[in-house]
C-alpha cells in the first residue's frame, strides 16, 4: 500500500489542512484519450464488470492530474438490475428503463440487493484500488432515492420530471414505499462499498432540484435522514450533492452529513452567510474549463479566496467534466489550486 495522502479526508471532516484538496466530478473518463480508446471497445457497464480495467480508469485521473481523491468509475444505475429494474445506458440518451414504475404493484415487485452476489465486480474494483493501487482516498457513491425514482418512473432522462412528481403527489403511499425500497438498496450498497475499502461516500441527488423546499421536506428529507443516519455508523465522511438545488443547501446541511456539495449557482460566501458551517465542496462552473487559462485562474482564485476563510473546503466543479475539456487544463488547475491555497 502506498503512503496515503489524507488531505481530502481531513478537509471533509472540517480540519485544518496545508492546502485546499481538489478532485473533479466525472474526472474518470470522458475527456481522457486513453478512456475514449477503451470506450471504442467496451460500454460503460462492460468496463465496470472488469475490475482490472475499471480500476485503471478510476486511477487514471489521479496519476494524470495529481488530484487528492479518486471516485469509483461506475454509473448510479449499476445497482438497479439487482432489484429487478431493466436498465440500459444508450449512447447519446443515457439510462433507458423498459419496465417503468406506474403502480403500487410495480413498487411491490422490486427486490433487494445482495452486493456480494449482485455487484461483486464493484467490490472487487474497490479492493483492488484501495489495497494496492491508490495513494489517495477512494470515494464510493450512489444515486439518491429521488434521482433513482425519477429514472424508474419516467423511463429515462427527463427535463421536467412531470411523471415523477405526479406519482409523488397522486400516490403518496406508493411513493413512500418506493422511497423505502430505494433507501434499503442505497444503505446496503453503500455499506458494502465502504466495507470493501471506500474511505468516503457521496450521494448524488442529481435531479432533486426539481422539487421546492416544502416538497423536499415532506417527500424526501425523511428518507435521506434514514440513509445518512445508517451510514454515519461507518465513520467515513459523507457528502451530499445535486445540481440546480441551491434552494435545498440548508436542508442538506441539517442532514447528518460532513460535506455539502455546491453547484456553481451558489457562491461559497453566500452559503456561509446562510448558515452553512459544514465543509463545502465546489464549485467552479465546468463550462469555464473551456475558457482561456487567465479566465479559469481568476474564477478559481475567487472560489479559493472564499473557501479558505474557514477550514473545510474541497475544490471541485459545480458539476461534471465535459468530454470537450483538455486533460492538460485539469492538471494545470489542480496544480494551481494546490499552490495558491498553500500560500
Amino acid at each position: 500500500m502506498k503512503q496515503m495522502n489524507d488531505t481530502f479526508l481531513r478537509a471533509a471532516r472540517g480540519e485544518k489542512t496545508d492546502y485546499t484538496p481538489v478532485w473533479y466530478m466525472r474526472q474518470a473518463g470522458r475527456s481522457q484519450p486513453e478512456y475514449r480508446k477503451i470506450k471504442e471497445k467496451y460500454s460503460l457497464f462492460e468496463i465496470t464488470h472488469q475490475p482490472e480495467l475499471c480500476a485503471y480508469v478510476t486511477r487514471l485521473p489521479v496519476e494524470q492530474y495529481d488530484v487528492d481523491a479518486a471516485i469509483l468509475y461506475k454509473d448510479i444505475m449499476s445497482p438497479l438490475p439487482s432489484i429487478g429494474v431493466d436498465v440500459e445506458i444508450k449512447s447519446g440518451i443515457g439510462p433507458v428503463i423498459d419496465n417503468p414504475i406506474r403502480t403500487t404493484a410495480d413498487v411491490e415487485k422490486l427486490g433487494e440487493i445482495n452486493p456480494e452476489q449482485d455487484v461483486p465486480y464493484v467490490l472487487d474494483t474497490i479492493k483492488l484500488l484501495t489495497k494496492e493501487q491508490l495513494s489517495v482516498p477512494l470515494i464510493g457513491f450512489a444515486g439518491a432515492p429521488f434521482t433513482m425514482a425519477s429514472y424508474m418512473i419516467e423511463g429515462g432522462p427527463s427535463k421536467n420530471y412531470n411523471k415523477t412528481k405526479a406519482f409523488m403527489y397522486a400516490e403518496p403511499q406508493a411513493w413512500f414505499a418506493l422511497m423505502d425500497k430505494l433507501a434499503a438498496m442505497t444503505i446496503t450498497y453503500a455499506k458494502a462499498q465502504i466495507k470493501a475499502g471506500a474511505s468516503a461516500f457521496q450521494i448524488f441527488d442529481s435531479w432533486v432540484g426539481a422539487l421546492n423546499v416544502q416538497d423536499y421536506r415532506t417527500f424526501i428529507k425523511p428518507v435521506m435522514e434514514r440513509i445518512f443516519n445508517e451510514l454515519k455508523e461507518e465513520s467515513v465522511p459523507l457528502i451530499m450533492f445535486g445540481v440546480g438545488a441551491s434552494h435545498l443547501a440548508n436542508e442538506w446541511h441539517d442532514l447528518p452529513i460532513d460535506v455539502v456539495g455546491l453547484d456553481w449557482r451558489l457562491p461559497i460566501n453566500e452559503a456561509r452567510e446562510r448558515g452553512i458551517s459544514k465543509t463545502v465542496m465546489g464549485n467552479l462552473d465546468p463550462a469555464i474549463l473551456l475558457a482561456p487559462w487567465d479566465v479559469i485562474e481568476e474564477k478559481a482564485k475567487e472560489i479559493l479566496d472564499q473557501g479558505i476563510e474557514l477550514p473545510g473546503h474541497i475544490f471541485n466543479l459545480g458539476h461534471g467534466v465535459f468530454p470537450q475539456v483538455n486533460p492538460d487544463t485539469l492538471k494545470r488547475l489542480a496544480a494551481f489550486v494546490h499552490e495558491y491555497s498553500a500560500r
